[in-house]
């Protein structure tokens, strides 16, 4: 029973709806108060009043963190701006009815202002398209752990892809699965990854498959790319059309926690991120999963802080990635300011940081041979579509062929993911090798 509730979705009418309505009649009740309240036309005014004067506060305080001080690395939209301001007017019509007396008209102020805080998560929640439910929300992963055995020698032969035939019995759907990727060489504290496993990688005999790292944004885990992202859905429906085939997909922890940000760098003080995911989970897919070597069978990907990674990686690593996906990057490593992104990512060196950024690993490894990067931003995130407009322009100086998707109406959300996911992935699919996919996923 409980599991079920936790399952129920929280971005639909059926939900918004009753949450809004009560949400509704509960500060207006608070908000007028009771017909015969003694100096009724004054508490009035002071509600309206302290309601007007939160909602400014709201505003004020999210221009404040997001547009100046930027401390949340996304221009949040004029959706999300209102419901935080709805969010503060709440709380301030509840300090005010405290403050005016009355012990019912206290309690029913305190489940108005919960309610209202309440309705606002559910609408930011909608507007940035990220927890379907509340499981998803308090969980770390969904998938079961699994320890995937050591291939000998990885000794699958090669398969010409384009000759596959699913065998009798193969699996529908690919799976979901989490997996321990030991930082063995790096020490590198991660959080377990999860792996996509197509059909055709479930069967007895599986075939060389091509391979792509994927990483979620930050903050956020492993998970995001398939619960919020729909990925092992897109890449399900490819395989349906395709006999089973599929990449296999790893996304493992390049943060080591949600709030944290090592940059997909190497540091002494936030710790070696890049080997992490160049060495220790290189090698762990090379020496567990039956995949193809070689950049041509190789991509990587990202949303967000992942897509900078990606951009970093795929700039820095030709020789391991031909393809690469980048959601919403930004113009390249970021931890707080600039200073501050020095001081941790670079121990003080300012020509370090200035060398890291995907644009001077661009053209100093160019030119790039049968290199495709994938681009995708939202319609109305102003910052990110600059610094994507950026880095596209520098990809195709070095060489790089580009492909560019804009989601339509979003901003730096999920909505935006799933769209680029759906229109990006068939292109990086036959770029990896794999059959081409005639129009979205």
């Amino acid at each position: 029973m409980l599991h079920e509730l936790l399952r129920i979705p929280i971005t639909g009418r059926a939900v918004l709806v009753p949450v809004y309505v009560i949400t509704a009649v509960l500060a207006a009740w608070v908000l007028v108060g009771p017909a015969r309240e003694r100096h009724r036309g004054r508490r009035l005014a002071f509600r309206v009043g302290a309601g007007v004067l939160g909602a400014v506060v709201g505003l004020v305080a999210v221009w404040w963190t997001g547009d100046v001080q930027d401390l949340f690395g996304v221009a949040f939209t004029p959706i999300t701006r209102m419901w935080v301001a709805f969010a503060f007017a709440g709380v301030a019509l509840l300090l005010v009815v405290l403050v005016q007396g009355g012990w019912r008209r206290r309690g029913l102020a305190v489940a108005a202002a919960a309610a209202v805080v309440l309705s606002a998560g559910l609408g930011v929640n909608v507007d940035f398209g990220f927890y379907k439910n509340v499981q998803q929300a308090i969980a770390t992963s969904p998938y079961k752990t699994v320890k995937l055995p050591e291939r000998s020698g990885n000794a699958t032969p090669a398969t010409d892809l384009s000759g596959w035939q699913a065998p009798a019995g193969m699996p529908k759907t690919g799976e979901t699965i989490s997996v321990a990727i030991p930082g063995t060489v790096s020490h590198f504290r991660a959080r377990k990854a999860v792996v996509w496993l197509p059909p055709a990688a479930r069967v007895a005999n599986p075939p060389k498959l091509p391979v792509i790292i994927a990483f979620s944004g930050q903050p956020g885990q492993p998970a995001d790319l398939f619960q919020t992202g729909n990925m092992g859905q897109y890449l399900d429906r490819y395989a349906a059309a395709h006999q089973g085939l599929g990449p296999i997909v790893v996304s493992p922890d390049q943060l080591g926690a949600p709030n944290r940000n090592p940059m997909c760098l190497d540091s002494r003080r936030l710790g070696r991120s890049e080997t992490y995911v160049m060495t220790d989970t290189v090698d762990w897919i090379q020496s567990h999963l039956p995949v193809e070597s070689g950049p041509s069978h190789w991509a990587v990907a990202g949303f967000s802080e992942g897509a900078t990674c990606a951009m970093q990686l795929s700039a820095a690593h030709p020789d391991v990635f031909g393809t690469a996906l980048a959601i919403s990057s930004e113009i390249g490593p970021k931890n707080g300011s600039v200073q501050q992104t020095i001081a941790l990512g670079f121990g003080g060196d300012a020509a370090a940081y200035r060398a890291a950024m995907p644009v001077a690993l661009m053209a100093a490894h160019a030119p790039y041979r049968d290199h495709l990067t994938v681009f995708g931003y939202g319609q109305d995130d102003a910052p990110y579509t600059a610094s994507t407009e950026t880095l596209r322009a520098a990809a195709e100086r070095a060489g790089m062929q580009t492909q560019t998707f804009v989601s339509p109406g979003s901003a730096h959300d999920w909505n935006t993911v799933r769209y680029v996911l759906a229109h990006g992935l068939p292109p990086v699919l036959a770029h990896l090798g794999l059959p081409a996919a005639e129009g979205t996923l």
